[in-house]
């Protein structure tokens, strides 16, 4: 039996993360590639390792579940987001949105949504759910605090009005903190919230086999509320949505169909 294939079923038994959902090649020469510049040759080394020494482990599943975001990533999205989908989506309900931020890494992606909720509702009456798989992205995601890059394509008046410097760094304020509830969440393993009315999952999909693709596209799904919509990453459109009962409303959004 190849290494690679060993070392899969030993993380999954340690970490409780199957390594067969993500694409073979992709992962694994991203985990080669930091075996390889934390000194060893062999996985079976690498994985010994990991075992014993947190700090690495940790490292490892940083880098496993590429934790990159910024706020406002693909800001015309976020410009459909506010003009077309949230809008209409508030037209069917009376209630405040449900919304779930899954895959948040950093928190950057929750908190650009109660910032642009506060443009529909009072800051008090906004809640959003936020997952990850990663509980040091999480740490990070509750700290707040954030790079000028980070920021880059966040609106002008939401960095005056919700950021204070901290050095070279921007701290959240807590009044948007606390509308973020965070949660960590195995998207392939763990059930899913119910009866979302929006749902952000994005530059995610890509690293997932068609197999998980498929299976998560159902759970989405099943977690949407009765005419949810689900927004993806600008490299995950869906190819024909109707397979999964969905339907495109706009590039990168999808309507739950009944």
């Amino acid at each position: 039996m190849d290494s690679y294939e060993v070392f899969k079923k030993n993380i999954n038994s340690l970490i409780d993360i199957d390594l067969n959902y993500y694409k073979e090649k992709q992962m694994k020469r991203r985990i080669t590639s930091l075996r390889d510049r934390n000194g060893f040759d062999s996985f079976q080394l690498y994985f010994l390792k990991l075992k014993k020494d947190k700090i690495m482990l940790n490292e490892f599943i940083n880098y496993l579940t590429i934790n990159v975001s910024e706020f406002y990533r693909n800001p015309s999205q976020w410009d459909t987001l506010e003009r077309d989908i949230i809008p209409t989506v508030i037209n069917r309900s009376k209630e405040p949105l449900k919304v779930w931020s899954s895959a948040c890494s950093t928190g950057e992606e929750p908190y650009s949504l109660v910032m642009l909720l506060t443009k529909f509702y009072n800051i008090k009456d906004i809640k959003v759910l936020a997952s990850d798989i990663d509980n040091e992205a999480i740490k990070k995601a509750k700290v707040g605090l954030y790079s000028e890059k980070a920021l880059t394509n966040l609106p002008a008046e939401f960095k005056r009005k919700y950021f204070k410097k901290k050095g070279e760094a921007f701290q959240i304020v807590d009044e948007i903190k606390e509308r973020v509830e965070f949660k960590k969440l195995d998207l392939l393993k763990d059930p899913f919230p119910n009866n979302m009315d929006l749902i952000t999952c994005r530059n995610v999909m890509i690293y997932f086999t068609e197999e998980a693709k498929k299976m998560l596209y159902n759970k989405f799904y099943n977690s949407l509320s009765q005419k949810g919509v689900f927004f993806v990453g600008s490299t995950e459109q869906i190819i024909s949505p109707e397979r999964y009962n969905f339907k495109s409303i706009g590039t990168f959004f999808y309507k739950k169909c009944n």
